[in-house]
This record gives structure tokens, C-alpha cells and sequence, in this order.
């Protein structure tokens, strides 16, 4: 279990996406499934929103993120998101 924030509270990752962006919609949809096997919250920020966030990640959304750390983008790196999650719990 990843707790890092906090006793009993999971850690909060961070999908940076857009509307209409299909690698978006799966990434969600794979990190979804992933919160089955692990515990971490995730909110979910659509860059076109600010235009700070879409200068910062533009064309590489989706971007998984963990504070000012990039796990991953375009695709959901599993290996890569478990491997954070374990050094971080």
C-alpha cells in the first residue's frame, strides 16, 4: 500500500489529459484497473484548462505525475508506475 501522504490516506497521482484525446481515455481507464491491485487516488487535470499546464506538457499528455515527478506519458508505464509506488511506500 502506498501511504506516503499519510496514515491510512492513499497517495495522490495525477493525470494531466485532454477532452478529446483517445491515449488520454486509456490511460485512465489502464490506471483505473490498476487501482485494483494498488492504493493511490488520482485526480484527473485537463491541461487545455491553463494555459501554464498546457505550455508545461502540451503534446506529450497524457502525463501521469506525482508532484513535480513525470511517472509516465502517452501510455500507462506499469512497470514503471509500480516501481515508483514501491519506492515511495
Amino acid at each position: 500500500m502506498s501511504t506516503k501522504s499519510g496514515v491510512g490516506v492513499p497517495l495522490r497521482l495525477t493525470l494531466y489529459a485532454r477532452a478529446y484525446c483517445h491515449l488520454c481515455d486509456d490511460m485512465l481507464v489502464a490506471l483505473e484497473s490498476m487501482r485494483a491491485e494498488r492504493d493511490f487516488a488520482l485526480d484527473v487535470v485537463d491541461v487545455d484548462a491553463d494555459t501554464a499546464l498546457e505550455a508545461r506538457y502540451g503534446e506529450l499528455v497524457p502525463v501521469l505525475a506525482h508532484a513535480d515527478r513525470q511517472i509516465c506519458h502517452y501510455f500507462l508505464d506499469r512497470a514503471a508506475l509500480t516501481a515508483y509506488l514501491d519506492a515511495i511506500g
